[in-house]
């Protein structure tokens, strides 16, 4: 009997074995697969990692490209140096084109200073002979203004072809109205005869 009991008691602690082993194979299992999703997971996620990253790097490669060409809205250094050429030409010729004016300036200002100013003589009217005294209580001579003529001429003409020493002050005063500055063609004035001085 006591065999028997043994017997019994092995069988069911070789059953609770088997429940067990079961129960801890059917974790393992289940323990297995949640790491294996785990893993999966992390796998998934490193393509994608190595993905970006590859993306990155073409991104990358691209921008150091493009910064490596040269932009083609700037000029060259070729481009520049011919520009400041030029310009240096342009100043050149700047210079030149001064220097020949102000070389032509002194020339002309010379001629000028060796030129004498030449200054046509004014001469004095002629006085139409025979001058006739003027029907007044003192002598005179009647004078009709002609085209160029001013007191002054007048005046001179009288003292070198008549011998008067006649003023405008006194040819004015001689004629009342009579404007110095605006002589009217064919009038008449009166030119006086000063008594002191005696008629050629």
């Amino acid at each position: 009997m006591i065999i028997v009991c043994l017997l019994c008691v092995a069988a069911v602690v070789r059953a609770q074995d088997t429940a067990s082993a079961a129960l801890s194979s059917q974790e393992a299992e289940e323990n297995y697969k949640s790491l294996r999703g785990k893993v999966q997971d992390m796998l998934e996620a490193q393509a994608a990692d190595a993905k970006r990253i590859l993306g990155l790097e073409k991104e990358i490669a691209e921008l150091r490209e493009q910064i490596g060409k040269p932009n083609t809205s700037y000029a060259s250094q070729d481009e520049l140096k011919r520009l400041a050429e030029t310009v240096q030409e342009i100043d050149r010729k700047r210079e030149a084109d001064t220097k020949h004016i102000l070389d032509e300036f002194a020339k002309i200002g010379k001629m000028v200073a060796a030129t004498p100013p030449s200054r046509t003589p004014v001469k004095p009217p002629t006085i139409d002979p025979p001058a006739t005294p003027k029907d007044r209580n003192e002598d005179g001579f009647t004078y009709q203004i002609k085209a160029g003529d001013n007191l002054s001429l007048i005046a001179q003409a009288y003292r070198e072809q008549e011998g008067l020493k006649v003023t405008v002050k006194q040819i004015l005063e001689a004629n009342p109205g009579l404007n110095a500055d605006k002589l009217i063609i064919g009038k008449k004035i009166f030119i006086p005869a000063p008594k002191t001085t005696a008629s050629k």
